[in-house]
């Protein structure tokens, strides 16, 4: 029997995970039917999805009536209901993670709202990974300018990190340098750093779409040719960086402790605008030790037509460097891009959380009322 194409792509060396997480998924099985039919190797868990799931289906209604008779917390309510999703994510995926130690993985986010105060962030992060404990755990970070401390002090304590948001270069790199810190501490302190994985996660797709939008904005014939091409540009010249600094005497030592290299993971890869293939952010970024997360629609598509031509994630990173210095030369300001993407994300983070909380008061005011 042919390999599906999402097999062809666990080949090459990426894992797949699915952007989302509901009750539904698990209970009617879909979960494990993806691990088996799509090599979906991961799973991250979305404020969004937890919000539709509890507005407006009656998957939640048993365990929120329990919860309601002694917690009034919406914020509670709602970790409460979503660990017990990634519980069970978490079972269904342990024999894949305990085939491959760096797949298997579930990923819960801390509060978005946190995201500029490091203590907050690693005291919610430590306190979900005691309330789960599991080895195939990632705790999602924002990796703002505070969130870097937050990122290392996890990584000092011996935990799995996925360290989400990420636009620039800049910011990648400084990910890293936490990671890398992180690591030597727990080296130091006597811990196990062949317990820990990481990954970063380079958001993709928003990076053309506000690119475009700048370019589109400018609407010279030079300005326009470069529409389409600094998202996989700029996440090329991200796994670039990766092998530079998973590599040399300073990483041989910590490899030499177990440790483990924190892969890229591409995140925000479905195609936002209809004119570009709906599966290039798949097909152009294929390397070994990524990770892509993908939404169910991407997978389908790739399922259906993607293609699986080697390592494309190495290719034409010198024309990626380049891509750069065109962009400056038409008025494009790489750097501003990227900020305002971050500090957009982060805002975006945060009202999909605000808005799971509300859907959690007006499911409660449901129950009670009924």
């Amino acid at each position: 029997m042919a390999k599906s194409r999402m097999h062809q792509l666990l080949d090459r060396g990426v894992s797949p995970w699915i952007d989302y997480l509901s009750r539904d998924m698990l209970q009617q099985g879909e979960l494990a039917r993806m691990i088996e039919e799509d090599a979906i190797r991961g799973v991250t868990s979305n404020p969004t999805i937890f919000q539709k799931a509890i507005s407006q289906g009656n998957a939640y209604d048993e365990q929120l009536a329990e919860l309601l008779e002694h917690e009034t917390d919406p914020k509670e309510i709602f970790l409460q209901l979503a660990v017990r999703d990634v519980q069970a994510a978490l079972e269904i995926l342990a024999p894949v993670h305990e085939a491959s130690p760096q797949d298997g993985y579930v990923s819960l986010e801390v509060d978005p709202t946190l995201a500029y105060d490091p203590e907050a962030t690693f005291d919610e992060a430590m306190r979900f990974f005691s309330w789960i404990d599991r080895p195939n755990l990632y705790v999602k970070i924002p990796a703002t300018k505070p969130g870097l401390s937050a990122i290392e002090d996890c990584i000092a304590h011996g935990k799995s990190i996925n360290v989400t948001l990420i636009f620039s270069l800049q910011r990648y790199k400084e990910v890293v340098e936490a990671y890398l810190r992180g690591l030597e501490r727990l080296v130091a302190s006597g811990g196990k750093p062949s317990e820990v994985r990481s990954v970063a996660s380079f958001f993709v797709s928003r990076v053309d779409s506000e690119a475009d939008k700048r370019l589109e904005a400018i609407g010279t014939k030079e300005a326009l040719a470069l529409r389409g091409k600094l998202a996989i540009a700029n996440a090329r010249l991200a796994y670039e960086h990766y092998q530079e600094a998973f590599s040399g005497p300073r990483w041989e030592f910590l490899a030499g402790k177990g440790a483990y290299p924190q892969r890229c993971l591409w995140a925000s890869t479905s195609t936002k605008n209809p004119e570009y293939r709906d599966v290039i952010y798949v097909e152009d970024l294929i390397g070994p030790d990524t990770v892509n997360t993908m939404p169910e629609e991407t997978i389908r598509a790739f399922q259906d037509h993607g293609e699986v031509d080697g390592d494309t994630v190495t290719k034409g990173v010198k024309k990626a460097h380049k891509l750069l210095e065109e962009l400056a030369e038409v008025g494009v300001d790489y750097d501003d891009v990227t900020l305002t993407l971050e500090l957009e994300g982060v805002q975006k983070f945060a009202d999909s959380f605000a808005e799971l909380l509300d859907g959690v008061k007006a499911k409660r005011g449901e129950l009670v009322s009924s």
